[in-house]
């Protein structure tokens, strides 16, 4: 694997020369991804008329070539943990592309052509354009009044709850005392109201 213009994880003589990987970790890397290039900087120096955020003053792509198209997604999450600073990663394999971002937790769009693959610019100072950036890639939105960390919160509380409704209506099929199935059966319409009533 080789890195452009980063040197972060470049290699030399077969071993990499800024991190102390494991050898599970590199032996991961070498399996999924071929070369890692920074193709774009994104900031107010780069972008005319874009102003500083708060909290972001500038992000990265990085275009990512993939070996396999079904890739260890640890691999993207090491990456954001050994090189700290706001990243969006362009994962190529083959002739198609998937985008992906780390914020809180990974989210990456669909594979798409290469040709068609498109992530617009959106917001008058870095703090909007990369909350913009990972609402698209996360396919979610940010409701009135909160944050975006309390959003992907609140999306990962009601992703589990609708987890354990899924598993307890399997459960209130197989369920073959008439007691124990009403007992699920409650507490799967407590579960479904929490639901409706934090939508």
């Amino acid at each position: 694997m080789m890195v452009e213009r980063c040197g972060a994880l470049q290699k030399r003589g077969g071993s990499y020369i800024k991190f102390q990987l494991k050898s599970a970790q590199r032996d991961r890397f070498d399996a999924d991804i071929s070369r890692i290039d920074i193709v774009n900087v994104v900031s107010p120096d780069t972008v005319p008329g874009l102003k500083e955020g708060e909290h972001v003053k500038e992000f990265y792509v990085l275009l990512v070539s993939l070996k396999r198209e079904l890739y260890d997604e640890k691999n993207i999450l090491l990456l954001t943990k050994l090189i700290k600073q706001h990243m969006v990663f362009a994962l190529v394999f083959e002739d198609m592309l998937r985008f992906a971002v780390v914020h809180d937790k990974l989210f990456s769009t669909d594979w798409e052509p290469l040709a068609d693959a498109a992530l617009p610019l959106m917001g008058i100072d870095m703090d909007k354009v990369w909350e913009h950036i990972v609402t698209t890639i996360g396919g979610f939105e940010v409701m009135e009044g909160v944050t975006i960390e309390e959003q992907i919160t609140i999306d990962g509380e009601r992703l589990k709850v609708i987890k354990k409704i899924e598993t307890l209506e399997k459960k209130v099929r197989t369920e073959r005392q008439p007691r124990r199935k009403y007992e699920l059966y409650q507490q799967l319409c407590k579960l479904k109201k929490s639901l409706k009533d934090n939508p």
